[in-house]
């Protein structure tokens, strides 16, 4: 799903971002308009880390560059080839990357992967404090069921489609839930069904 809303993988349709259709936007003003975070965490070039958040912007901006260092912390990598970062140092790499245009829409699969407890609680909260600072929408994948209540809304996907749309506390205790994923609550923890 957000492969297709990011434009990669779409046979039909149009995709608006604040009413503007991203297929048609320069290059420059569609990273404005959204960022996709690919779940796949693999750079093969030797490429400095700066260099790949410098990517994610429209047009030069070193004081951007070094803001997204600071904010995640990533001074000691600045200057590292990211094909030698572990799988969550890159994470937060790429992470700077979509974040560095400020678009108005993020799109991220699987973005707490590969990470320590300390940056899963880090991601969230620059995640948030993203969007209550530039308005953005963040949609995100997650399977960790720990992270869902950080979120406002849930969207349930299964069998290619939304089957819920609600709080993250309705999804968790929703019988589409339970359906997707062959699980239930069971007191503070959660168990395999036996309904299937």
């Amino acid at each position: 799903m957000l492969r297709t809303l990011a434009g990669i993988e779409r046979e039909m349709g149009q995709i608006l971002v604040d009413g503007e259709p991203i297929n048609e936007a320069p290059p420059a003003r569609r990273m404005r308009l959204l960022s996709f975070l690919p779940a796949t965490r693999s750079l093969v070039w030797p490429i400095a880390a700066q260099d790949v958040i410098a990517l994610g912007l429209p047009s030069p901006d070193p004081a951007r560059i070094v803001e997204l260092v600071e904010l995640l912390e990533l001074g000691n990598l600045a200057a590292r080839p990211v094909n030698q970062l572990s799988t969550g140092e890159r994470s937060r790499v790429l992470l700077a990357r979509a974040l560095a245009a400020r678009p108005r829409l993020m799109l991220l699969d699987e973005p707490l992967s590969n990470l320590d407890p300390y940056w899963v609680l880090r991601t969230l909260q620059i995640l948030r404090g993203e969007a209550d600072t530039s308005g953005c929408t963040v949609l995100a994948s997650v399977h960790d069921l720990s992270q869902i209540m950080a979120f406002d809304r849930a969207l349930l996907v299964d069998r290619g489609g939304i089957v819920m749309d609600g709080s993250p506390a309705v999804a968790l205790e929703s019988p589409e839930f339970s359906t997707a994923f062959r699980v239930e609550k069971a007191g503070s923890a959660w168990r395999i069904s036996d309904k299937f």
